[in-house]
């Protein structure tokens, strides 16, 4: 079973030279009190990556390690700063990486297999930093590394780096404390990010060649907006795979927000890429936020249900409402994942991914890419804020009920894509696009929550029925029904004056 790890470190190149006296100015970076010996380990790695380098690329890395305190499988992931996540798994009398492992990366692997790539052997001399009481703050590892190729007409390497990674009790400021004593000390940062870049950078040309066929635009015109934001939103998706497939908290959520996201920019900047190729890359986004929206709706429903029940005195709980509700939390839950992890095992996303790349390294720009951006985002922007206004003006003049919600929901879809079209555009228009976005953003809320709202009502009406056909009171699925009825028509008393002050700022700018 693999373990997760989180671990802060930064590299640096080592002066030339046996001279390691620098080591004792260490105690000026506070709180460092001292230095301890941790003894000298013999390392020996493999790592594995795709013929043309997907892991590295993308800042991951997988490999098989003995020697050490932690031998093993080790997969990395980026973090944000100077983090990695780092997923063990045991070794086995198998050289292949686990499946585990295998699965975690296919995010970035997609359909390309896995092989050995760089051997690396490394002596480490370790030493602990310690504060007064001589608790470690960090570890501090000399490391001489000598690299071997294992692709095609690949060479060798042998380098010096030394590394310093947090114990878990000390924070990141520590870091730049200990950096600016080894700058003082000629002591400078390591340029590649990891062992296995820097050993590939050193034994083969691959890392320097691009994957990168297609025309880019110039900085600052239209179509560099955005393919920044669409790369952002890519890169993305890339990294939340292996949290969802863990089942992290908030993962589901953040990955199909990145889906929707990406899928509404290709809509609106249609102007910008050509749909002939983004719109079916626009359905396969759909049908993936569709398969996670099962996990997804289900954990925002169960959260709504225990809420309102917890509020609820206990003398006005009769019957086994708590065991009912706890069977159906199991079931539906048990489905969303199910869907979730087919979707993430299906050809059909694998393409998706893949075709995802294609589009940031080729995207299929048109003419008006090259534009200037203020004209070619405004329009596009104002665009979709109309289809809101159209939609909202029509939800808001229903009178209540079933078809007024529908109305309301079909505004909340519109009200989403000028939300992120803003959020493409902000880099480029500022602080119209800013406040636009903000004001949308809060009818996209109030919207949303009361959506959440007609949905929580129609799963308790379904379940206050199977109760009545298993002879148990229905008296506590009425109240939750209540309440989410009355909360539900709280907010859409609130939608109007959202919607106001969201109208109110897209006039300013000629909406």
């Amino acid at each position: 079973m693999a373990q997760s790890t989180r671990e802060t470190e930064r590299k640096y190149a080592t002066p030339e030279g046996d001279d390691i006296g620098w080591l004792s100015h260490l105690t000026a970076a506070d709180p460092v009190a001292s230095l301890s010996e941790g003894g000298v380990q013999e390392l020996d790695a493999v790592y594995y990556d795709t013929a043309d380098l997907r892991l590295t690329r993308t800042k991951a890395s997988l490999r098989r390690r003995t020697g050490g305190t932690d031998a093993g499988w080790h997969l990395k992931l980026p973090l944000p700063g100077d983090s990695r996540e780092e997923i063990q798994a045991p070794l086995s009398s198998e050289a292949a990486p686990p499946d585990e492992l295998v699965e975690l990366v296919l995010s970035r692997t997609r359909k390309a297999p896995l092989r050995p790539v760089i051997h690396l052997r490394s002596t480490r001399s370790l030493r602990h930093l310690l504060d007064a009481e001589g608790a470690v703050l960090a570890d501090l590892s000399m490391d001489a590394v000598w690299a071997e190729s294992l692709l095609e007409d690949g060479g060798h390497a042998r380098w010096t780096e030394l590394e310093v990674e947090l114990a878990n009790r000390a924070g990141p400021e520590l870091l730049d404390g200990i950096e600016e004593v080894l700058h003082e000390h000629g002591v400078d940062r390591e340029q590649s990010p990891s062992k296995v870049a820097h050993a590939l950078a050193e034994t083969t040309s691959l890392l320097e060649r691009t994957v990168d066929a297609g025309v880019r635009v110039a900085p600052g015109s239209a179509g560099h907006y955005v393919l920044v934001y669409v790369d952002g939103l890519v890169d993305a998706l890339t990294d939340f795979d292996p949290a969802v497939r863990r089942g992290m908290p908030d993962a589901v959520h953040r990955m199909r927000t990145t889906a929707r996201r990406l899928r509404g920019c290709l809509r609106s900047y249609r102007s910008v890429l050509d749909r002939e190729v983004t719109d079916p890359i626009r359905r396969d986004l759909k049908w993936l936020a569709g398969e996670l929206g099962a996990e997804r709706d289900h954990e925002v429903l169960r959260e709504r249900v225990t809420s309102g029940l917890g509020e609820l005195p206990g003398e006005l709980i009769l019957g086994p409402v708590t065991a009912r509700l706890q069977a159906w939390d199991v079931g539906e839950r048990a489905e969303g994942r199910r869907r979730t992890l087919a979707a993430l095992a299906s050809p059909r996303y694998l393409d998706l991914l893949e075709n995802l790349k294609i589009l940031t390294a080729a995207p299929p720009l048109r003419a008006k890419a090259a534009s200037k951006p203020k004209k070619v985002l405004v329009k596009a922007l104002l665009k979709d804020y109309r289809r809101l206004a159209r939609r909202m003006d029509r939800a808001l003049d229903m009178p209540s009920g079933s078809d007024r919600d529908a109305a309301i929901h079909s505004a909340r879809k519109a009200a989403k894509r000028v939300r992120y079209a803003a959020e493409a555009a902000r880099p480029a228009l500022g602080k119209p696009a800013r406040r636009l976005g903000k004001r949308v953003k809060a009818v996209q809320r109030v919207s949303g929550t009361q959506h959440d709202t007609v949905v929580t009502c129609h799963a308790l009406r379904r379940m206050a029925v199977a109760a009545q056909a298993a002879g148990e009171p229905g008296f506590s699925w009425g109240l939750l029904y209540g309440q989410e009825r009355a909360a539900g028509r709280a907010l859409e008393q609130e939608l109007p004056g959202a919607w106001a002050r969201a109208r109110a700022t897209a006039r300013r700018y000629g909406a």
